[in-house]
């Protein structure tokens, strides 16, 4: 991919791909140094947290003694200055041509901008997720989202332009109309959150609209961590005749993972991002009893001067490995991402994420919607699942068959309730299904 910026060409998608361990960090030095330069002189946040304003590394072990960055902190940071744009940012804002904001689902919302250069840099760190879901010019890309403040939106219109595929935006348009309109576009590939994937599958199966018979060929799905658990593909999949690509990304890092579409699973774009993998109990301070390869991702962004972040603790907790062979050697992560530290809940002895339920919840096809309840009770945390189940003629039954699921495949006995029918929310981006009713 030929894009380039201040005046220097970004490596091959597919040469990067195959870096040895040597190239790779030589060139994550020299990018991170390059980036310290352009920085520290302006960066209010940085130069306040490294004390300096000349920072060079020599070897990348020493990116380890450089202090964590929060969410929190640049939260805190936006809401003291009289603009609301955190100290993070390097430049005045006139040298900003992007606003957009995060979805607010771990707190506040915070604005984040980037400039033009930055700007082209997404869309090169976004080539390398459409490079592995192969799309080409040739291919009809539908955007089934609501083009609000989030940048995941913004950033994959403009990197599907930017590789000449025909891009059509669904925002402002029923989920009907949507179908309609990826019909009427004749569009074969889809880019949506895999809930919401499932969400117009349903919506086909009741308006009696021919889904199988649009022709798409390909689903990338980010927002949640459906994209790699087999259970939830496999449903996106059968529905949409299609194969998924997983993707990852967040407004305040940028599209940092990409996935296949013949297996479930992350890589780290490590052209753009470096990524250190911390025990969880080090940096949340939880418990770590039942997965001793459970880590959480941190990650520094190598190209946007704009609104670097340096160690940033991204919350998602992962397992990796690093591939030899393959068609990619960056930082592999075979789940995905299994969960949130922040929403990790410990049920007697037993650490739980969402993405745990979700992988039973989506093998029964009797199940449409589902929500998670956590309370306290005795001492103790519980959790409680409320399902829908309309489209069955004993939807008790497929209330006990899950109850048996979790007893058997979690160890654990979580109580099913039954709910009436589109009584649970839907959401065309992240869904939040999880409800903690601790701090209540």
């Amino acid at each position: 991919m030929g894009l380039s910026f201040t005046g220097e060409a970004l490596p091959d998608i597919r040469t990067s791909w195959q870096w040895t361990w040597d190239e790779l960090s030589s060139w994550q030095l020299q990018t991170l140094n390059q980036l310290l330069a352009t920085i520290l002189p302006g960066n209010r946040l940085y130069r306040q947290k490294l004390g300096t304003e000349t920072l060079q590394l020599r070897h990348l072990d020493q990116l380890a003694d450089l202090p964590l960055t929060t969410k929190s902190e640049l939260v805190t940071s936006a809401a003291e200055d009289s603009q609301g744009i955190s100290g993070h940012h390097t430049f005045p804002a006139d040298a900003y041509s992007r606003v957009h904001r995060t979805s607010g689902t771990t707190g506040n919302p915070l604005m984040v901008l980037d400039t033009a250069d930055d700007w082209r840099r997404w869309s090169w760190i976004w080539q390398h997720v459409l490079e592995a879901a192969e799309i080409s010019p040739r291919d009809r890309v539908f955007l089934a989202f609501s083009f609000g403040p989030f940048i995941g939106f913004w950033s994959a219109h403009q990197a599907c332009v930017d590789r000449g595929a025909a891009v059509i935006p669904g925002g402002g348009l029923s989920s009907l109309a949507r179908l309609e309109f990826m019909r009427q576009s004749r569009a074969n590939v889809v880019c949506c959150t895999p809930s919401y994937a499932l969400y117009l599958a349903h919506v086909a199966e009741q308006e009696g609209f021919p889904l199988r018979q649009l022709g798409i060929e390909r689903l990338v799905v980010a927002g949640e961590s459906g994209g790699s658990i087999p259970s939830v593909r496999a449903r996106i999949e059968q529905a949409w005749q299609a194969s998924v690509v997983d993707h990852s990304g967040a407004t305040e890092i940028g599209p940092w993972g990409f996935g296949w579409p013949e297996q479930p699973g992350l890589h780290v774009i490590e052209a753009a991002f470096i990524a250190e993998l911390l025990p969880v109990e080090t940096v949340s301070n939880q418990p770590q009893e039942s997965d001793e390869d459970l880590r959480e991702l941190v990650l520094t962004s190598l190209l946007r001067s704009g609104a670097p972040v340096l160690r940033y603790r991204t919350g998602d907790v992962v397992r990796s490995t690093r591939p030899d062979t393959g068609p990619c050697r960056f930082l592999w992560l075979p789940d995905g991402v299994v969960g949130r530290a922040d929403s990790m809940v410990t049920i007697r002895g037993v650490n739980m994420f969402p993405s745990s339920i979700d992988a039973l919840v989506r093998e029964m096809d009797s199940i449409d919607e589902y929500r998670v309840v956590i309370s306290h009770q005795d001492d103790l945390d519980q959790l409680r699942v409320d399902i829908e189940a309309p489209d069955v003629e004993t939807p008790a039954e497929a209330r006990a068959e899950l109850e048996k699921r979790f007893n058997t495949r979690l160890g654990l006995r979580i109580p099913v309730h039954l709910v009436e029918p589109g009584s649970l929310p839907r959401s065309e981006g992240k869904s939040r299904r999880w409800q903690d009713e601790r701090r209540r």
